[in-house]
């Protein structure tokens, strides 16, 4: 679970700082301090949620972009840390599902996409079995799983 919402720089808060730091870099990271003595005895997987605009900020989300940020550089660093009795990875979704109405042009979204249509939750629910079940050679990698939409990120 985490947020998404707009935080343009003159209106952002401390609320929303907290609201989008903590569901997004806090609690991952609290998840996987506290699991890691029992993933660790069963050669367990850490897959995290991460976002394409952990790389390509989204503007009037600053809070939001920073806090995925975050995220994949802890992915990345728990994957050294915790290696080799923790495999660490992400999946970064695309236009999956949608956030409130009126934030994004959906269709411009799809069309900027390689493959042209919306993903669906199955597409990264498979992902992320796969990382975490069926990929014992792979650790510290983020994993788009966006339809190409990262290739171009238009219409954002």
């Amino acid at each position: 679970a985490s947020s998404f919402y707009p935080t343009p720089v003159d209106q952002a808060d401390d609320a929303d700082w907290d609201r989008l730091v903590h569901s997004n870099l806090r609690a991952p990271f609290i998840l996987s301090q506290k699991l890691a003595p029992a993933l660790s005895e069963r050669h367990g997987s850490i897959v995290n949620i991460v976002d394409v605009y952990a790389e390509k900020p989204l503007q009037h989300h600053t809070l939001y972009c920073m806090a995925k940020a975050g995220l994949a550089m802890m992915t990345r660093s728990l994957a050294r840390e915790l290696g080799p009795d923790i495999r660490v990875n992400g999946v970064s979704p695309g236009p999956i599902l949608w956030p409130e109405a009126g934030q994004m042009n959906q269709q411009d979204i799809q069309d900027a996409t390689a493959l042209k249509r919306c993903g669906t939750p199955q597409d990264i629910a498979e992902t992320v079995w796969w990382l975490g079940t069926q990929a014992p050679f792979v650790t510290g990698q983020i994993l788009a799983v966006d339809g190409g939409r990262s290739l171009t990120l238009q219409g954002s």
